[in-house]
């Protein structure tokens, strides 16, 4: 896929001060506000408070994790930017990872019905996943994204030196959404992920790599934006991980998103083999590469009855059946694939053996 499926909001650069200038020129003086969270203040934001208090840009922090994913989190954007005189005119930029502008955009979507708002993803998977799509949301009620909408950022802005501050663990985290975008459209992208160096990242190359897999993200969503059909393919793997993300988050033993996708995808590729006939050599293969590289979710048989109810919350479900994206071959997707109980508990039991 070329660069042309690229949406012109999504902006490459080593220079992200320069692009966020251009978008800050565009607004009012006084009507651009930031939402960032703690640890990213910490590394990144704050070495350029003189930058945006010369613009007259005032700042709110968030408590850093996926446990402030929440309406209070939301609810202190809210009363920022009443407090400081934000209107229907005003951009709020987000500066964070997938928690922050999923949460910051959900609080943007819904002030005074909704004002414009920028992404600058700092870690890995929100800039191949989080900050692509216009999904915005918070969780809910011991639910993941429970609630939220569908909105546009006005741009976002991809750098890839934002990465050289991030662990393996959430590195990783990200790739595994890439993974997946390899899995369900592009052979080829899941072949240089494959050869990828994730010892020694090699950050130019990296960003080149980021463009192929939000290009596989951005087809999908230009095709369908409110995920009614085609969409669903973003949802490979995310079925069971949703689930076991979860369950661990219930259990007080929170796991990152993409190591539950990756969890998700070995049960889900399980499924596939067995309803749509995926190649039990690439199913092998691509089981050992994500235990390889991700380890693997301890689970019980005990555990079965708990992740399949978790699975019934899924937004995808329609007429209370389970629905799973599923593969017949590596970039070929199979949508609205309900699968029984039976089958589920069978893949379940499948990775728990493992």
């Amino acid at each position: 896929m070329g660069n042309s499926t690229i949406c012109s909001k999504i902006i490459y650069t080593r220079l992200p001060e320069q692009e966020l200038l251009k978008w800050i020129e565009k607004y009012q003086t006084g009507k651009v506000f930031l939402a960032t969270e703690e640890t990213v203040n910490n590394f990144w934001v704050s070495e350029f408070d003189d930058f945006f208090i010369s613009k007259g840009i005032k700042k709110v922090v968030i408590p850093a994790g996926e446990h402030n994913k929440k309406i209070e989190s939301v609810a202190r954007i809210w009363e920022f930017l009443s407090k400081n005189g934000g209107d229907r005119k005003s951009l709020l930029i987000n500066i964070g990872g997938g928690m922050l502008t999923d949460l910051a955009g959900f609080a943007a979507t819904t002030f005074k019905r909704g004002i414009d708002f920028l992404n600058v993803p700092t870690t890995l998977l929100s800039q191949v996943d989080a900050s692509v799509g216009g999904k915005t949301g918070i969780n809910f009620s011991g639910f993941k994204n429970e609630i939220g909408t569908f909105k546009e950022p006005v741009a976002v802005i991809i750098n890839t030196d934002f990465l050289k501050t991030i662990d393996k663990e959430n590195f990783i985290s990200g790739f595994a959404e890439m993974i997946k975008h390899g899995l369900i459209f592009n052979p080829e992208h899941l072949k240089e992920l494959e050869e990828f160096d994730i010892e020694n990242i090699d950050y130019d190359h990296l960003q080149k790599i980021i463009g192929d897999s939000v290009n596989v993200k951005e087809y999908f969503v230009s095709n369908d934006p409110t995920e009614k059909n085609i969409r669903k393919a973003l949802n490979f793997g995310h079925t069971i991980g949703h689930a076991f993300e979860s369950y661990a988050m219930q259990q007080n033993k929170p796991i990152q998103h993409g190591h539950a996708v990756a969890y998700g995808m070995i049960a889900e590729l399980f499924l596939s083999v067995k309803k749509c006939s995926f190649p039990q050599n690439d199913f092998e293969k691509l089981t050992n590469w994500l235990i390889k590289l991700y380890g693997k979710f301890e689970i019980n048989t005990s555990d079965f009855d708990t992740l399949f109810e978790l699975m019934t919350h899924d937004k995808k479900n329609e007429a209370g059946k389970i629905n799973f994206t599923l593969l017949s071959e590596i970039g070929n997707i199979e949508i609205n694939q309900n699968c029984e109980r039976e089958l589920i508990y069978e893949s379940l039991e499948f990775y728990s053996q493992l």
